[in-house]
């Protein structure tokens, strides 16, 4: 009897392409539901929905602020699992829904390119100025998907994003508002941060696959350093950075997170999605003390 020929890592990639071609139809919804990347799509929209309560947008304009964020931050995860799927694939990644199947590359690809263009319009209803910058901040995120992950400068796209989510916020204001200093800087800083945590769990296979980003090069341990202390930094520039003496909450946000900190910093390696959860959390805190220091903001009213 022939032996049978082994497989070779080619032969097993193609294999799996034709099972994601063939993925069931009846899981297709939930399969791009969970290829958006929720959690972070959710807590950047949420997160728009607090600086718009914050600053005072009327009613119809933080509808069309959070219905922007949501279209932009749906566009840019579905762009990400297409963009990556066949690293994806050559790695295993079996929690990735375009990996099993559960979804197929043209729908995923077709839902990227339609919240995409609505974004478009959503993004330019608060007013020209408002609208490019969020714009702006999208169109940084898809060249972080498409190119500038794997470079030096992987870390930008992430802080220019986030730093941006502000002036699209109080730019849709009467008079058309800058954001205060301290707000864009703890935002940016914020998404420099969550870059770092995001990219610790997949360095391992990210440079098998010849993603070579900032945080692949320095390390994991060094990442884990320095995403710690631009979070941290965030909340420097949220708690330090308005007018007027540091409120007591304000000193207890920067504790917790300066513990946040420490106990990510030793536990660097592995698949543990915990340093960027830990992130989305201290942007959390983030937002409740910045609507809990709303007056803070009045001048941009």
């Amino acid at each position: 009897m022939p032996r049978a020929r082994a497989e070779t890592p080619d032969a097993a990639l193609t294999m799996s392409a034709a099972t994601v071609a063939a993925g069931p139809p009846q899981s297709a919804v939930s399969g791009l539901l969970r290829a958006c990347h929720p959690v972070p799509a959710a807590a950047v929209t949420l997160l728009a929905a607090a600086l718009a309560a914050a600053v005072g947008r009327s009613l119809p304009g933080a509808a069309f602020t959070v219905a922007a964020v949501a279209a932009g931050q749906l566009s840019v995860g579905w762009c990400n699992d297409r963009v990556d799927l066949r690293r994806d694939l050559a790695t295993g990644r079996r929690d990735k829904p375009l990996v099993r199947g559960a979804v197929r590359p043209a729908a995923v690809t077709a839902a990227a390119l339609t919240a995409l263009l609505l974004c478009v319009p959503l993004s330019l209803a608060g007013g020209w100025l408002a609208g490019a910058a969020h714009l702006c901040g999208v169109a940084a995120a898809w060249a972080y998907n498409l190119r500038l992950k794997s470079t030096a400068v992987s870390w930008l796209p992430y802080a220019l994003a986030f730093g941006l989510l502000p002036a699209f916020v109080t730019l849709g204001l009467p008079g058309a508002p800058w954001p205060p200093w301290w707000l864009t800087a703890a935002a940016a800083l914020l998404g420099a941060g969550a870059h770092f945590a995001n990219v610790l769990p997949d360095i391992d296979d990210d440079l098998a696959t010849g993603v070579s980003g900032l945080p692949h090069r320095i390390g994991a341990r060094r990442s884990a350093a320095v995403g710690g202390l631009l979070v941290l930094g965030s909340a420097v520039a949220l708690v330090a950075g308005p007018p007027g003496r540091v409120p007591p909450y304000g000193w207890g946000l920067l504790a917790v997170t300066a513990s946040a900190v420490l106990i990510g910093a030793g536990r660097p390696t592995g698949r543990s999605r915990i340093p960027f959860l830990a992130t989305m959390a201290v942007a959390g805190a983030d937002v409740v003390l910045l609507v809990v220091r709303g007056t803070d903001l009045a001048g941009l009213r």
